[in-house]
């Protein structure tokens, strides 16, 4: 009898808990629960917040589709037409033109070239042209649960994104606020974490708006630079002579060798003003891309490595140092 009842009761419990199983509602995106739950750090009502939002977010395929072909992905010759541009190189003066006294205080006080704060936003956004078309809870929801190539780099984002309401200088609604595929938001494209790591008040308004107010988006671009070492009046990179039949390495964007060990090892910097002026122990390494008319090499130094920490791809930190130089030269023949 006790058997048969052991039995009996051991059956109910099993039929209670596949109920409880079945009643337990799925989660919308793989994970959410327990991220919404670390973001809340245990603060019910948040953790309530946070999964309301995730729950509105959507899945985007055409996010997934984006990072998977970014444009980083071409050659040099394919790249610098997109952003060398002489539209991009007059809008980039006349962004100068309008915000000149912002952008000279932001230099004075971060010690980072007035030039390549403006090429920054005008590779960025086009001077805030084009400063995304998809909602970042979205993009950060789709690329934290369904892109497992970076997941924890992204859930990291979305977290942080989640926890703006904890950051009493961001005020951003994170049901609509619009940013690019990856998560990046306003003129100079901050993701979160650098949203709170690194924006800048500005005009000291006590808020942090990066998508509408210049002044804050100039000094977070410049106080980014600062952070990560840029060194004030140095250059980014120096054109090395090639021959025709000439090899030539490329050593990564980390300036681990020195300009001396450059030329020892047979290649030709480009003599320059900007070369006379640095010393020969001065950190460098070796870039080389492939250009229209073929293999180009550089010299690179701190200040393109600093670039790279906005975006890895050396392509891009090429773009962001020609851009710069061009429109200072337009800049300064405007003057004229």
């Amino acid at each position: 009898m006790i058997k048969y009842l052991t039995i009996a009761l051991l059956a109910c419990s099993l039929l209670a808990h596949s109920a409880h199983a079945r009643s337990k509602p799925a989660e919308k995106h793989p994970g959410m629960t327990a991220l919404a739950l670390d973001a809340s750090g245990g603060d019910a009502e948040r953790n309530r917040k946070y999964l309301a939002l995730l729950n509105a977010a959507v899945y985007q395929q055409s996010i997934i589709d984006a990072i998977s072909r970014p444009a980083e992905s071409k050659q040099w010759k394919e790249y610098r037409p997109i952003f060398i541009t002489q539209d991009r190189i007059d809008s980039g003066v006349k962004f100068w033109a309008e915000h000149e006294a912002v952008l000279q205080a932001a230099e004075e006080k971060y010690k980072v070239s007035a030039a390549y704060i403006v090429a920054i936003i005008g590779v960025e956004t086009f001077y805030g042209r084009n400063k995304g078309k998809f909602k970042v809870l979205d993009a950060l929801t789709t690329l934290a649960f369904y892109y497992p190539k970076r997941a924890p780099f992204f859930s990291g984002e979305l977290k942080q994104f989640l926890q703006f309401d904890q950051q009493e200088q961001i005020r951003v609604d994170p049901e609509t606020t619009l940013g690019s595929y990856a998560g990046a938001m306003g003129l100079g494209q901050f993701i979160p974490t650098s949203y709170v790591n690194f924006a800048a008040d500005g005009d000291n308004d006590g808020r942090i708006d990066l998508f509408n107010n210049e002044a804050d988006a100039i000094h977070s671009v410049a106080r980014y630079f600062n952070v990560h070492g840029w060194e004030y009046h140095k250059p980014v990179a120096l054109a090395i002579e090639l021959t025709s039949d000439q090899a030539v390495t490329d050593l990564g964007v980390l300036p681990s060798s020195t300009l001396d060990a450059v030329q020892k090892s047979g290649l030709t910097i480009r003599p320059s003003k900007a070369l006379a002026k640095l010393k020969g122990d001065t950190k460098a390494s070796v870039i080389v891309l492939q250009g229209e008319k073929g293999t180009e090499a550089f010299a690179s130094l701190q200040n393109f490595y600093v670039i790279t920490r906005y975006n890895r791809s050396p392509l891009y930190a090429m773009a962001v140092n020609q851009l710069a130089h061009k429109i200072r030269s337009a800049r300064a023949k405007a003057q004229k």
